[in-house]
């Protein structure tokens, strides 16, 4: 089967609730689409406020901190994501890499601590984890702390010859403020997310909060035996037409686990042809591709929105130079998105209270155009609970 680029922008869009918002109070739904990376702060709102009716700061912190009906964890990629609560089974456990797997990407800096200390990573991981098991009983405020915290515990279970080398300045951290056990717990504190054992509590004085699972859901974990065929299949979903590497990059995964994972649901896999690259969907979702439109939607996406992940970035934007202005080393700006093309870039700036925006278009804008997006740029004001008091077309 020939899949078109419009085609697969359409099923991309729907797959993400953005042809569309959902009914007001769906942010499960919205949310468990493929999980939303929380990169930087506040990334989570701004996509939830693009995919459902009526969305509000106050109902979505209610719902991640209080009802607690969304969970947020370091997931794939190692970021911080939120997901529906009781969905661990799909966006935590299956991440975790088994034996004769090698370390995620982000996990591989490691190495030169791992080194420093004279450990492996297996056994530094069981010692990390275990010390996790405090947040059980605790709540620590600031990544810092966190890391701190768990590395006094590990200190305790080293042998005495290795905790000078535990203690020494970090050599991640030039201004000296972080040791060598510090950074490695840094490192580990996400694999041990995939097993369950810290996830992200309310936040304090605009800094996060970690704590255990349990404590924080008031029960256990639970794994779900189809959870990695579901994790797959979300991101095909949401994706597709996509290739193993796609996943592995999606993932931030070694090949090794990304193929295991890819090949659990092998027997569900449709090829198809797209723009000349061979690739796969879920042959159940065949049928989409050929009804869907793209439609001239404008939507202004915060940035790491997750429609703008997944790989393929050739679909959402042809030109390479463009490319390099939307997804950057870091700090990547919102996109403009024009029937699930980026069509410019946007960035906010917020000062006492008041929000000032400013749009970069890759191409002319009519007139029309501008007005509905200055709308919606107020309309994402009145979210943010400040008043937009500048909307600037960079051209101009």
């Amino acid at each position: 089967m020939e899949v078109t680029a419009r085609q697969a922008r359409a099923r991309r869009l729907a797959a993400h609730h953005l042809d569309r918002r959902l009914p007001a109070g769906e942010l499960a739904a919205a949310a468990g689409a493929c999980g939303i990376q929380n990169s930087p702060p506040g990334a989570w709102e701004t996509a939830l406020f693009q995919r459902v009716e009526d969305c509000t700061l106050e109902g979505l912190r209610r719902a991640l901190w209080e009802e607690k009906s969304l969970l947020q964890a370091w997931s794939f990629r190692g970021a911080p994501v939120v997901f529906p609560a009781g969905e661990e089974g799909t966006f935590l456990f299956p991440l975790a890499a088994r034996e004769g797997e090698n370390p995620w990407i982000y996990t591989r800096g490691i190495s030169a601590a791992l080194d420093h200390v004279g450990m492996d990573f297996a056994s530094l991981l069981a010692l990390v984890a275990q010390a996790s098991r405090v947040l059980e009983e605790e709540t620590v405020q600031s990544k810092e702390a966190l890391d701190r915290r768990l590395a006094a515990l590990v200190e305790e279970e080293l042998p005495a010859g290795k905790r000078a080398a535990w203690n020494s300045p970090s050599c991640y951290d030039p201004s000296g403020r972080q040791t060598m056990g510090e950074a490695a717990v840094s490192f580990l504190l996400r694999p041990c997310a995939f097993l369950g054992l810290v996830v992200f509590g309310r936040r304090e004085e605009n800094t996060p909060t970690f704590t255990g699972f349990c404590r924080w859901m008031g029960r256990a974990p639970v794994p779900d035996p189809q959870g990695e065929r579901e994790l797959v299949r979300r991101f095909l979903r949401c994706y597709g037409p996509a290739t193993q590497r796609d996943l592995a990059q999606w993932l931030g995964a070694s090949p090794r686990q990304a193929k295991r994972l890819w090949d659990g649901v092998a027997e569900e896999l449709a090829p198809v042809s797209l723009e000349g690259r061979k690739a796969f969907c879920l042959e159940e979702d065949l049928p989409l591709f050929a009804r869907g439109e793209e439609g001239d939607r404008l939507l202004l996406l915060g940035a790491h929105d997750p429609y703008l992940d997944g790989g393929n970035r050739n679909l959402l934007l042809p030109d390479k130079a463009l490319q390099r202005q939307v997804w950057r080393t870091v700090a990547n700006p919102g996109a403009v998105l024009r029937g699930g093309q980026v069509a410019g870039i946007w960035k906010s700036r917020s000062q006492r209270g008041k929000l000032a925006l400013e749009v970069l278009p890759f191409a002319p804008l009519s007139p029309e155009e501008k007005r509905r997006l200055e709308k919606l740029g107020e309309a994402y004001g009145v979210f943010r609970q400040e008043p937009l008091t500048r909307f600037h077309f960079q051209e101009e």
